[in-house]
């Protein structure tokens, strides 16, 4: 049987970032599918801007949200696309390294 390969560097980062009760919530917020500005966030959150802007930073690095300046503001989107992409990497992780068993023919005893 071969090892699997390590997890790589996006797909670290992309758990990381889920990893915080805050980060999810913050994600929820993208749910609709509507941009959002750190103001919007940390109001709807109960945050600090600053602290807003740090935890869209480590959600954007993990891949699951970009963004866009519009003058002095920075608006963040969630971006389906990446996450897809870090979604299947982590299922062929998972599969290689801790394969599904088949089903038993008969109930157990």
């Amino acid at each position: 049987m071969t090892a699997p390969t390590p997890l790589d560097g996006p797909t670290r980062d992309f758990l990381k970032a889920l990893a915080s009760e805050t980060r999810q919530q913050i994600m929820m917020l993208f749910a609709d599918g509507r941009e959002h500005a750190v103001g919007e966030i940390a109001a709807a959150c109960g945050l600090g801007q600053s602290t807003a802007s740090e935890q869209l930073a480590i959600l954007r690095r993990g891949g699951l949200l970009t963004s866009a300046r519009d003058g002095k503001l920075v608006r963040y989107r969630a971006d389906p696309a990446a996450i897809g992409d870090r979604l299947a990497h982590l299922q062929g992780y998972l599969t290689c390294c801790c394969p599904p068993t088949p089903a038993a023919d008969g109930p157990a005893s």
